[in-house]
């Protein structure tokens, strides 16, 4: 008994081509074998898929349909093999990867580095820009956006939802001795924040704070603006100014107390995270171990 999916092959190879003996050649067996799978899937289904004569051939309208249906069916079948295969492999190749430039400076490059530890085979190839990089036609594979994910109703692309981006405001112990301490979001107006310069934008003058059900929208201002997250930590701590940072940039000097949180009773801004990827049915195993690994990373409020 013939195997069916090598006569759907053969079936496939004798539309196309045009002729059994053509067919035949590219498959590298003999005409007679040809027309013995085509027969054979024409029994099976008990109708005609090619119209033979001595002179040609040609697809009646089953023949047609069943062509596409056949086509469909071995490319799903290239597929689950291919998947298969990978399940054993560890992943390899290059990623290229887009971020926020803090976010991808902080939090993202722990990630990135422990990811290349498990996996040696693996090369990032990370791009770190405040633009909101074009994904396809610059041929990243995955990105991180903070803010609107920006793809639209775009079905090429997909978006994942990740943690929110938590920002906290804070100054220096001495800028606070200097200027007085705050009691409530609307005294920011009288000190120094320090503004941070977007590649495409003006500084972000409204800070948004919330405390229950109460929303307060408060517009800074100061005389330091600057277009690094690292220069605006360090003028904070030369206390410069009133740092509006992400929880992964200002951690570790809340900690050892260069830095003080300013107003914990209400809620700075957050912002939504997302990662975002072209919507191909078959990725790599390197880009699919990415993004799981990168969902139970930064899923959890707050990147850790």
């Amino acid at each position: 008994m013939l195997d069916r999916l090598r006569s759907m092959e053969v079936f496939i190879a004798a539309a196309t081509a045009g002729s059994f003996a053509a067919a035949a050649v590219q498959l590298g067996m003999s005409a007679q074998m040809v027309a013995r799978h085509v027969q054979a899937l024409e029994d099976r289904l008990q109708v005609r898929l090619i119209n033979r004569t001595t002179r040609k051939q040609s697809l009646t309208e089953t023949g047609h349909l069943y062509l596409m249906r056949c086509k469909a069916a071995l490319a799903a079948v290239d597929a689950a093999d291919l998947l298969a295969m990978e399940a054993h492999d560890q992943p390899h190749g290059r990623l290229r990867v887009s971020a926020p430039h803090q976010f991808g400076s902080h939090s993202l490059i722990r990630f990135v580095a422990g990811f290349m530890q498990r996996y040696p085979n693996i090369e990032i190839d990370l791009n770190l820009s405040d633009r909101s990089v074009n994904i396809i036609e610059e041929g990243y594979e995955v990105v991180v956006r903070i803010g609107d994910p920006g793809i639209g109703d775009s079905s090429s692309l997909v978006a994942r939802p990740l943690g929110r981006y938590q920002m906290y405001v804070c100054a220096s112990p001495e800028y606070l001795e200097r200027h007085g301490a705050l009691a409530h979001p609307s005294d920011l107006q009288h000190h120094q924040c320090l503004g941070y310069v977007f590649w495409d934008r003006a500084v972000d003058e409204q800070w948004l704070f919330t405390k229950g059900s109460e929303q307060l929208s408060v517009r800074v201002a100061g005389r330091l603006q600057v277009n690094d997250a690292v220069a605006q930590l360090n003028a904070a701590r030369a206390g410069v100014g009133i740092l509006l940072g992400a929880e992964d940039l200002v951690r570790s000097s809340l900690n050892s107390g260069e830095l003080v949180q300013i107003l914990p009773d209400y809620s700075a801004p957050s912002k939504p995270m997302h990662l975002i990827y072209p919507a191909d049915r078959q990725r790599s195993v390197k880009l699919r171990r990415f993004i799981d690994e990168a969902m139970i990373e930064f899923t959890a409020p707050g990147p850790s």
